[in-house]
């Protein structure tokens, strides 16, 4: 598949790259796509949600009553999780929610999420771009010389840019990442892709191990 590529002025270069069939024209894989997603999802949550069990509640050990003859549950002293104010049984302790996934299932993953891209037209390839200084009206006039303002837009360049991505970090539905970190979700999450061509053979490469 060949694509122009495009100046951040939005006009043709009079270029083209051809898009690695390896990579952007695979059979699409939604198991592995579901996994890869969920993995991502669990390694955002905190994991830290913790309530009190009987032994961390503050309160007498006193036994309340007799063991036996009361007529109800056995329920030793205050702390006990049959009372109001007692600890909670099996209550929610910090932990980390990640999951393994093998390294092959990611990159057929993230190669599944590519194709889809390839398929909808949804991918864009621009020469490689830097800002003097991060400025967000330069970056806005990126998104509109390119068609794609007020489109939810990933941009991958081949690096870490600091003045690329301060200049689109007050912009709601525009992303920057490097190469190296693309993920799944966020291929997926974006209406359009918008690749340089440096993170372009920094993708292949990557998935292409």
């Amino acid at each position: 598949m060949e694509i122009s590529v495009l100046n951040i002025k939005g006009q043709d270069t009079g270029r083209k790259v051809v898009l690695n069939d390896a990579v952007y024209g695979i059979e699409p894989n939604d198991h592995a796509v579901y996994m890869d997603v969920r993995l991502y999802l669990a390694n955002q949550r905190q994991g830290t949600a913790k309530a009190k069990e009987r032994s961390e509640v503050s309160g007498s050990t006193r036994k309340l009553g007799r063991q036996k003859g009361g007529g109800g549950a056995r329920r030793g002293d205050i702390n006990s999780p049959v009372l109001v104010g007692g600890g909670r049984v099996f209550g929610p302790k910090p932990r980390d929610y990640g999951f393994k996934l093998n390294t092959k299932v990611r990159r057929l993953a993230r190669k599944s999420a590519l194709t889809y891209k390839a398929q909808e037209n949804a991918i864009l390839v621009v020469e490689d771009f830097t800002f003097d200084a991060p400025k967000t009206k330069s970056f806005i006039e990126v998104l509109k010389n390119l068609k794609v303002d007020g489109k939810k837009t990933l941009f991958v360049l081949p690096g870490a840019d600091k003045a690329v991505y301060l200049s689109a970090r007050n912009l709601e539905r525009a992303n920057v990442m490097a190469a190296s970190a693309l993920n799944t979700y966020k291929v997926l999450d974006a209406d359009v892709l918008v690749l340089t061509e440096g993170a372009l053979n920094v993708v292949e490469q990557n998935l292409n191990k």
